[in-house]
């Protein structure tokens, strides 16, 4: 026997065993294919009649899986020389357990979701109620949980930043644009935590590294003017509006920094 054809026979012979550890699509899956396979293959007769009952074993085992009922309620039908009827069948099987695990993954990560909105609402109450340590507690097991999701970060920071808790408020946003070093907004945000912290070398560091993403975004170099006004460097002030003013001409407040800037330095334009 071809070592295709052994292969069908196992894939059939594996239907039980799969439906017993709970996994009905690779049983469906096994049976769709080696039906395909007994299909294409010139058999003997007597491979025919074995396959035939093969293929019964493997219909009774699906027909009588609960949990495969739930998903697909109605019968496969089988009879020897019917192969083709019953690849249409179990395409249609395949189909609907593909949109069966499709929907369930939805309804999980919808659950996911309200959970997470369910802990900050919690941790918020807790802040609400000037209870800092505990809703720190809540915001960093619910983050260690979701390590990857960054908006989870920032929603955290901007909880922290509305407490005034500027020191946590910037881990959480450091956290995110180490997930996501190409989200702009980030890099803004984390300016203003360190102008409060009155970090200006550090949210310096930080434009810079924005700058290799968004090098001819106008509103970053605004931005990181903002930090040099906070930090009195009248002359890095001009530079930044200078650089926003090129890229956008128009720019009415990056036009007011500069006049600013150069107020300051005793300049005139």
């Amino acid at each position: 026997m071809s070592a295709t054809l052994t292969k069908a026979r196992q894939q059939i012979n594996s239907i039980g065993m799969f439906l017993k550890q709970g996994k009905i699509t690779p049983a469906a899956t096994g049976l769709y294919e080696a039906v395909m396979t007994v299909m294409r293959s010139q058999l003997m007769k007597a491979e025919k009649d074995e396959f035939s009952r093969l293929i019964e074993q493997g219909v009774y085992h699906l027909n009588n899986d609960k949990e495969l009922r739930k998903v697909f309620p109605l019968v496969i039908a089988y009879k020897a020389g019917e192969e083709k009827e019953l690849l249409e069948t179990l395409r249609v099987l395949l189909n609907a357990l593909q949109t069966a695990v499709a929907d369930e993954a939805k309804e999980n990560l919808a659950a996911l979701e309200k959970r997470k909105r369910d802990t900050l609402a919690d941790a918020q109450a807790h802040m609400d109620r000037g209870e800092f340590d505990r809703a720190k507690d809540i915001l960093g097991k619910l983050t260690r949980e979701f390590p990857k999701d960054s908006h989870l970060q920032v929603q955290a920071s901007d909880m922290l930043l509305r407490a005034e808790l500027f020191e946590d408020a910037f881990d959480y946003l450091d956290r995110a644009l180490q997930s996501t070093p190409d989200e702009i907004h980030l890099y803004n945000r984390i300016a203003v935590v360190l102008r409060k912290l009155k970090k200006y070398d550090v949210a310096e560091k930080y434009f810079m590294r924005a700058v290799n993403f968004a090098k001819n975004d106008p509103n970053l170099y605004f931005n990181l003017g903002r930090v040099y006004i906070d930090w009195a460097r009248w002359d890095k002030v001009e530079k930044a509006a200078r650089i926003a003013l090129k890229l956008s001409p128009g720019f009415e407040e990056a036009d007011k920094m500069l006049a600013f800037a150069l107020r300051k330095q005793g300049k005139t334009e």
